[in-house]
C-alpha cells in the first residue's frame, strides 16, 4: 500500500477518536480537516486499510461498518440500544482460537468476535425509566 496523505489524516482522525466511528461520522470530522476527501475516497481509503491491517473493520449484524484503529487481539461489544462499540478484552474467553482449532480440526486464519446486548449506560437508563 502507497503511501497518501488522504490516507494519513484518514488514520491520524481514527486515532484520536476514542469510539469506533462510521465513515460518515469520520466524513464529517475530516469535511473541516481535508474538505477535499470525498466519501468515496475515504470508503476507499478505509477498506485498502483494513485490507492491509492496519485498521479493523468490525460488521455487526446492522450496517453501517464500524472502525477501529486498536489491532491487537480483542473482541467488540455493539450495544442494541445507542449503537456504541465497545472494547472487550481476550482476557474474557483466553486460548479460543486454539480451542476452535483443536475441537473442529481447522486453521483459524482471521477472526473477529462480536458480542451484542444492552451496555450499562443503557441498562441505567431502563432501569430509571421503569
Amino acid at each position: 500500500m502507497n503511501y497518501s496523505r488522504q490516507r494519513e489524516i484518514i488514520l491520524e482522525t481514527l486515532k484520536s477518536n476514542v469510539v469506533h466511528p462510521t465513515a460518515e461520522y469520520l466524513y464529517a470530522i475530516l469535511k473541516a480537516k481535508a474538505p477535499n476527501i470525498s466519501l468515496a475516497t475515504l470508503y476507499r481509503n478505509l477498506n485498502q486499510l483494513a485490507d492491509n491491517g492496519v485498521i479493523k473493520k468490525i460488521d455487526g449484524l446492522e450496517a453501517p461498518s464500524h472502525y477501529d484503529h486498536n489491532t491487537h487481539e480483542h473482541y467488540h461489544f455493539i450495544c442494541d440500544e445507542c449503537k456504541r462499540v465497545f472494547d472487550v478484552s481476550s482476557d474474557v474467553a483466553p486460548n479460543i482460537v486454539q480451542k476452535t482449532e483443536e475441537e473442529l480440526g481447522f486453521i483459524v486464519k482471521k477472526h473477529d468476535i462480536i458480542f451484542n446486548g444492552i451496555c450499562r449506560d443503557c441498562l441505567e437508563k431502563i432501569k430509571e425509566s421503569n
